[in-house]
């Protein structure tokens, strides 16, 4: 008994509530549009310093015994 996934589904768009038919679950096309626009950014490079891992633990004794 195989069940059939149907292509398009029917439902409200989450963001502005109008009813669509799509695919996937998601907010409308103009929805997305306006999210892609309000949250655009550019890549940029960030340059970070090297790791230097702190020295605050004491050598062992037996260990630095000459």
């Amino acid at each position: 008994m195989e069940q059939s996934i149907p292509s398009d589904l029917v439902f409200e768009c989450p963001r502005c509530a109008e009813p669509i038919v799509a695919r996937f679950y998601g907010p409308c096309e103009p929805c997305r549009d306006a999210l892609r626009a309000a949250f655009a950014a550019e890549a940029r490079d960030v340059e970070v310093e090297e790791y230097v891992p702190k020295m605050n633990v004491t050598p062992n004794a037996v260990a630095s015994k000459e």
